[in-house]
């Protein structure tokens, strides 16, 4: 039984500057990627949070400020309330990203994905099915290809990162090959040492990007809030246990992204616009998941 109460929670009024949300809907995923953050794949669960869970967290998103989701996982399309959530998203008034490997995509997923106010992000490795299926784990390539060119030709706005885990990747020709099939917006970005790729180290709070928690937050699959998708171990709170609002504006949020600032080495006065260190795990601007402009992809 959900112990979100809508009610409840909606009757505040307290506004967030939080404006971006990811959405950790699952770890569950069909690929089991190298360099996942968060450990994602097949064995994974959709966690404690309902449906009813994260619809209340949509509507109270909606209610305190925030303005763009980004539905991320795991793999988002495989939480059987996928296209509800999308669909309550998109009704309550917010943009959303849907960040999919494209691995596998529904007849209702190709129409969730045409959705005004929608927009697609995916990962790609290399022009060449036998590297890029060494970093996912699964012979994935052709059919993340071929749902490429299929959202390319849908005309579904579409960004594509490419996560370079260096070993001789053919990330150059992975662009070109990706500008061939019409993709517009790509991005290339470094493995992070989280998840998998940290290789059995304990995270480093130095090497987030210093930005966490300004303008943006996570909510997992068991509903903890935390400042990012890398530092989920940072919970600042809990949404079975208080509004999200609350939760967004509260010391915990203030007091982790202050200690986060101080471990990467950088102040607390930085300009908002300023991209010297924004989290950008996969792109070239500031990490503004959303329609229709969108530059971060937090599956690296």
């Amino acid at each position: 039984m959900s112990t979100i109460s809508s009610e409840s929670a909606l009757s505040t009024q307290q506004q967030t500057t939080t404006k971006l949300l990811w959405l950790d809907l699952t770890r569950k995923c069909q690929l089991a990627c190298s360099h996942c953050y968060n450990e994602s794949g097949p064995d994974g669960t959709h966690g404690t949070m309902t449906r009813e869970d994260w619809l209340s967290v949509l509507d109270q998103a909606a209610a305190c400020g925030v303005e763009r989701i980004q539905f991320i996982g795991g793999e988002p399309t495989m939480h059987p309330h996928f296209a509800e959530l999308v669909d309550r998203a998109l009704n309550v008034g917010l943009h959303v990203e849907v960040y999919s490997n494209l691995v596998h995509v529904s007849k209702e997923c190709w129409e969730v994905f045409q959705r005004d106010g929608l927009s697609l992000a995916t990962s790609y490795y290399s022009d060449q099915a036998e590297q890029h299926n060494e970093v996912t784990g699964r012979p994935s390539h052709a059919r993340t290809r071929d749902n490429i060119e299929r959202a390319v030709g849908l005309g579904i706005p579409l960004r594509v990162g490419i996560v370079d885990g260096g070993n001789g990747q053919r990330v150059d020709e992975a662009r070109q090959h990706l500008e061939g099939m019409g993709v517009t917006r790509i991005s290339v970005d470094h493995v992070r040492p989280f998840g998998r790729a940290a290789d059995g180290q304990a995270p480093d709070t130095a090497s987030l990007c210093g930005r966490c928690g300004t303008g943006r937050a996570v909510i997992t699959p068991t509903g903890e809030v935390a400042p990012c998708v890398f530092s989920t171990r940072m919970s600042v709170g809990n949404v079975h246990g208080a509004p999200l609002a609350s939760i967004l504006s509260g010391t915990a949020m203030s007091q982790a992204t202050e200690a986060i600032l101080t471990a990467v080495g950088r102040g607390g006065d930085e300009d908002e616009d300023d991209d010297s260190g924004s989290c950008d795990p996969v792109g070239d601007g500031e990490c503004s998941p959303g329609y229709p402009s969108s530059s971060c992809s937090p599956r690296s």
